[in-house]
């Protein structure tokens, strides 16, 4: 959907005049920051930063789009003014590491008037708190590396310490004792993480200072425009999680985390904390091809080639660790990793090759699957689709074969079925998204006419999208496989499938993202606001909860960390009023007997076994927030994991009578050379879901037709 920004303006010259009337500013707001700057003297103390004129008149701006074309309807108010103020201070300083008890007493002076301060273009108390935000970094970084020249030997690794990681929720650091505490455990962790991924110390020590002097080069190097989008978005996230504020430096294109899925590795980055994670892959993108890095992990190392050395990027900028990741076209690079799925602490290397996504790569792909035995044989037609594609540009230039996905996948199918398939999986695993407008074609391939998608608009006014072509393209049985990472576009596709009764939803809850943004320009940058949401037909929505399958599969992806529900502020779950359409047979009497025999059969199956087991693998540990600092149980702990990490792969090779892996490090690197073919060359019969999905389509195919195996022969 599109919108035009006249419906969105409004004038400099009123954001001007309010300023002027709000608060006499002028002498404030000519103190501006020079664009440019001598090296930086490290042994100095950071200097202040201040807002510019241009920041204020964009922050007046930014409030009065929100309030007049926001879906989300908020009052900037008192109550709100408390909310800015948390979240100001969560964004900055979400661990609590930095800010004394005593700051945060200090600031409270302004906990209920950022509001009006907002109103009126006053970032004064915004840039006061993160002024301060930089000084108790800089003290951090000094009193790191205060300790580090003391000697890491110095370190006491027998004592009995442990390291509490998670104080989202902790108190405010009372005293500077406590703090620098706090930070000598953070210390000890770190040097204790590298230590135990055979570094010596001599090489910690070193890789530790350079880290620490690059982090106090790069707060040196802070600009106002930092300090501005990160309090503009604190208060703009309170909207929603998609919902932001993009400096002129971002909006220039578009989103920096964009233009690396273009380009480099395929990969959706984002900051958190200290460290760089990935947010999603791209499909058909050099990462996917590899099929080692997974959202969730996080990045602290690059290199370049096969021999270069690894680069720490801790604490680094997220657009100076984008620089060092992107490159040209068909070169390498390595990447250390933190797994998301690794409790041992144990880093990982993973080697890329650069490479650009191409749109016929992304394309809709066939398989044929054979499930059943005997003469209850079935011939299940597999479409995998990445993404929801188009090219406009072709499209647009008349070009009568430009690439979609509505296209591909009709002449898909009537290739599967020129080849006498029994029933369809519709497979959207790991696909994010893409073009409404081929959500709702897709749809109407398998629905003879109606509407396929609502979308309620900020002023309460709902559209239904209708599908476009009353011809049925296929009509037989059908499942749409769906995983966590299933969002947006896929899910619209899938509630519609659901809510017609035109298939059976398998596999995991979808991500839960059922909202529609738009960019609008300001004077000084850009804002992406939610103007939309989307509903299925039969009125619930997709936001938030997501699709909910019929037929569930163990997942390894927490709902806590992954999906639209683990974001701050994200827009409930609704339902409105469905809309008229007409749904086939109910499907709801099948499924009892269809999901009983699926549990039958994965009773004694290996890879849902082994999946179940590292589900709980994962549960048990990676909900641990509390670490030892004391060397020896830090390795018995680590070495537990690693032999139950161990016992559960080669329970599933013993299943399979493979022969059982002597540790570790053994299955890793086998999966390295897996990785390293490209994954169009796996085969259907070598994935277990997607293998499990065929038999619960071939059980039902065969309860609405008994003689399909006769049929084939």
């Amino acid at each position: 959907m599109r919108f035009s920004p006249k419906a969105f303006h409004f004038s400099l010259c009123q954001a001007r005049r309010q300023i002027h009337l709000t608060f006499s500013l002028l002498a404030f707001f000519l103190l501006i920051t020079s664009g440019v700057r001598a090296a930086e003297d490290l042994s100095q103390p950071v200097p202040a930063l201040k807002p510019t004129l241009n920041q204020a008149i964009a922050s007046v701006n930014v409030v009065q789009l929100l309030k007049n074309n926001s879906y989300e309807k908020l009052s900037l108010d008192q109550s709100n003014s408390e909310k800015i103020f948390n979240s100001y201070f969560d964004t900055l300083d979400r661990n609590r590491s930095f800010f004394l008890a005593s700051d945060i007493k200090e600031f409270t002076k302004y906990q209920n008037n950022l509001d009006d301060a907002l109103k009126g273009g006053n970032l004064r108390p915004a840039f006061e708190i993160f002024n301060r935000y930089r000084e108790r970094s800089e003290e951090r970084i000094r009193y790191m590396l205060k300790l580090i020249n003391a000697g890491l030997d110095e370190l006491d690794f027998k004592k009995d310490e442990t390291l509490e990681l998670d104080r989202e929720k902790a108190d405010w650091l009372k005293d500077t004792k406590e703090q620098q505490d706090l930070w000598r455990r953070q210390l000890k962790d770190s040097v204790l993480s590298m230590k135990l991924n055979d570094k010596k110390i001599s090489e910690i020590s070193e890789l530790l200072t350079k880290r620490f002097n690059n982090q106090l080069r790069r707060l040196h190097q802070t600009r106002s425009e930092d300090a501005f989008q990160l309090y503009l978005n604190s208060y703009t996230q309170l909207y929603d999680p998609h919902t932001q504020y993009f400096s002129p430096q971002r909006a220039e294109n578009f989103d920096i985390n964009m233009s690396l899925s273009l380009e480099g590795i395929g990969a959706v980055l984002q900051s958190e904390d200290e460290y760089t994670k990935v947010i999603s892959i791209v499909p058909a993108g050099p990462a996917d091809k590899a099929g080692q890095l997974k959202p969730g992990d996080k990045i602290i190392g690059v290199a370049q080639g096969n021999d270069g050395k690894i680069e720490d990027v801790v604490g680094m900028r997220l657009d100076e660790v984008v620089k060092l990741i992107r490159g040209a076209k068909g070169t390498l690079v390595r990447l250390e990793i933190i797994p998301s799925s690794a409790s041992d602490g144990k880093t990982r290397i993973y080697p890329i090759s650069r490479d650009k996504v191409k749109l016929e790569e992304q394309s809709a792909q066939k398989n044929i699957l054979e499930v059943g035995k005997g003469d209850k044989k079935a011939r299940i037609g597999v479409i995998d689709i990445p993404a929801f594609y188009i090219d406009f540009k072709a499209a647009q230039a008349g070009d009568p074969n430009y690439k979609s996905t509505t296209r591909d996948v009709r002449k898909l199918i009537n290739e599967l079925k020129k080849e006498k398939i029994d029933g369809l999986v519709i497979d959207l695993r790991n696909n994010g998204g893409g073009s409404l407008q081929e959500a709702n074609q897709l749809t109407g391939l398998f629905i003879p006419k109606g509407p396929t998608v609502l979308v309620k608009d900020s002023r309460g006014r709902t559209e239904a999208q209708q599908d476009p072509d009353p011809k049925e393209v296929y009509d037989g049985p059908m499942v749409v496989l769906i995983n966590r990472l299933s969002a947006s576009a896929s899910e619209i596709f899938a509630g519609a499938m659901q809510d017609y009764q035109r298939a059976l939803i398998i596999g995991g809850q979808s991500f839960g993202k059922g909202t529609v943004q738009t960019i609008q320009p300001l004077n000084h940058g850009q804002l992406k606001l939610t103007v939309a949401k989307f509903y299925r037909v039969s009125g619930q929505s997709t936001q938030n909860r997501g699709v909910i399958p019929d037929i569930s599969y163990p997942s390894l992806f927490d709902p806590k960390d992954i999906g639209e529900s683990s974001l701050p502020n994200a827009l409930p779950y609704t339902e409105i009023k469905p809309t008229q359409y007409a749904a086939l047979k109910p499907l709801a009497p099948v499924i009892p007997e269809l999901t009983k025999e699926h549990a039958k059969r994965i009773a004694d199956n290996p890879d849902f076994i082994y999946l179940n087991k590292l589900r709980e693998y994962q549960k048990q540990f990676d909900g641990r927030t509390v670490v030892q600092l004391n060397e020896k149980k830090r390795k018995q702990e680590i070495t537990s994991m690693r032999e139950e990490r161990l016992a559960i792969e080669n329970s599933l090779r013993k299943a399979k009578g493979e022969k059982p892996y002597k540790n570790l490090e053994e299955l890793e690197k086998e999966q390295t050379d897996k990785y390293s073919q490209n994954k169009k060359d796996k085969k259907p019969e070598e994935d277990a879901l997607l293998v499990e999905t065929g038999e619960i389509l071939g059980d039902w195919i065969r309860t609405k037709n008994p003689m399909v195996a006769k049929n084939n022969q």
